[in-house]
């Protein structure tokens, strides 16, 4: 996979609006639905908010392209948000004055949570492609794509027991990140379970992210011949370089916080080799979904997409398809046409890049399998 290495400057990021089909000059008329998407697109977690922007785009552009949705096309405005809860709070009032009707974000959980207030309490739709963290849907408002954290490391447990993937495990997770502490929680109860134990669980902060001797000591004096990472890419190329330089070689199993390592700047990408992943979605299947996406993002985009541009990419078709359900009509408040969404999200089933016969629940939560890839050859590749 090639590094992101276009990334939008911070000047370009706060004006951006991505309008499609012509739809830039349409902003506050009825005659289009208004989308907008919030994540970071500068910071140190762009690549996530980057890959989720050019998958909603793409869907975008493939269903304008068609005709829209029941005749009505779709203007799109994505907005930074750096990875801050403040700032996301800011795009959404950005949004909100450009009369957004459904929101697809945040893209990473903390900031998704400080948005669900606001979009909760204005009645605005909710669908956020990648904030795993439980409180991202804690109103009837919002819907998630991604697996939520508690099945993110419950279902990292199983399938490492079911695979005979190690006999002792070790954790290393940052405790000051609800993310990285959710799955944490639920992967340690999803082992009770398992025939492995967990020999070492140590935690880092957001001010201590940079040493882990500490951590990958006790988990190599503790005989670990796994490593589980439920953290970020950022973090997990420091820990894979600091293992290295110590000799410590253990398998290592993440889940999607993990994609995007291989787009990190100045790492040894060979290191990286036999890195396991739970995510919905590898650039290498080939079933007709999947390989239509990977094939048109490349051309497109230059890049082969990672798992958050599929998370974004889904999320379009998502309300596409509740929409379609629902009979909103682009003259309905964002408040009506977010109650028919509401009940239209538990009615309909979505065959998506991010998984077959999508469905949610009343919780805001997506029914769907996962599955395992590994990085081979410098690139992500299904496990089978």
């Amino acid at each position: 996979m090639k590094k992101f290495s276009k990334l939008v400057s911070l000047a370009a990021a706060s004006a951006m609006v991505l309008s499609m089909a012509g739809c830039g000059s349409n902003a506050g008329s009825s005659d289009t639905f208004k989308i907008g998407g919030i994540g970071p697109i500068t910071g140190g977690a762009a690549i996530y908010g980057e890959s989720v922007m050019n998958g909603c785009q793409l869907a975008v552009d493939e269903i304008n392209e068609a005709g829209g949705i029941n005749g009505v096309k779709i203007e799109f405005n994505f907005q930074d948000d750096e990875h801050d809860a403040e700032k996301a709070v800011n795009a959404y009032n950005t949004l909100k004055d450009w009369n957004v009707q459904m929101l697809i974000g945040c893209v990473t959980s903390t900031p998704c949570i400080a948005v669900t207030e606001k979009s909760n309490a204005d009645n605005v739709f909710q669908i956020t492609p990648s904030g795993s963290a439980v409180k991202c849907t804690q109103y009837d408002n919002g819907f998630q794509v991604c697996f939520s954290d508690p099945n993110q490391g419950a279902a990292s447990a199983q399938y490492i027991g079911e695979n005979n993937l190690a006999s002792k495990v070790a954790v290393i997770y940052d405790s000051s990140d609800v993310y990285s502490t959710g799955i944490y929680q639920s992967f340690v109860s999803g082992a009770e379970s398992q025939p492995f134990e967990i020999v070492s669980a140590e935690a880092f902060t957001a001010d201590s992210k940079t040493d882990f001797s500490v951590q990958l000591q006790k988990a190599q004096d503790a005989g670990a011949d796994l490593v589980f990472l439920p953290i970020y890419y950022q973090e997990s190329a420091l820990i894979l370089t600091q293992a290295n330089a110590m000799g410590y070689a253990p398998n290592w199993f993440s889940c999607d916080g993990m994609d995007g390592i291989l787009g990190v700047d100045n790492f040894d990408t060979t290191l990286a080799e036999g890195v396991m992943l739970l995510t919905p979605y590898a650039a290498d299947s080939t079933d007709e979904l999947s390989s239509k996406f990977t094939q048109a993002y490349i051309a497109k985009y230059g890049e082969t997409p990672i798992q958050f541009a599929a998370d974004g990419y889904d999320a379009v078709y998502i309300l596409k398809a509740a929409l379609e359900k629902s009979g909103a009509k682009p003259s309905d408040s964002a408040s009506a046409i977010c109650d028919g969404l509401k009940s239209a999200m538990t009615q309909i089933t979505v065959d998506g890049v991010t998984g077959a016969g999508m469905t949610w629940a009343a919780t805001g939560e997506v029914n769907k399998a996962p599955m395992a890839v590994v990085i081979k050859d410098g690139a992500y590749a299904a496990m089978q």
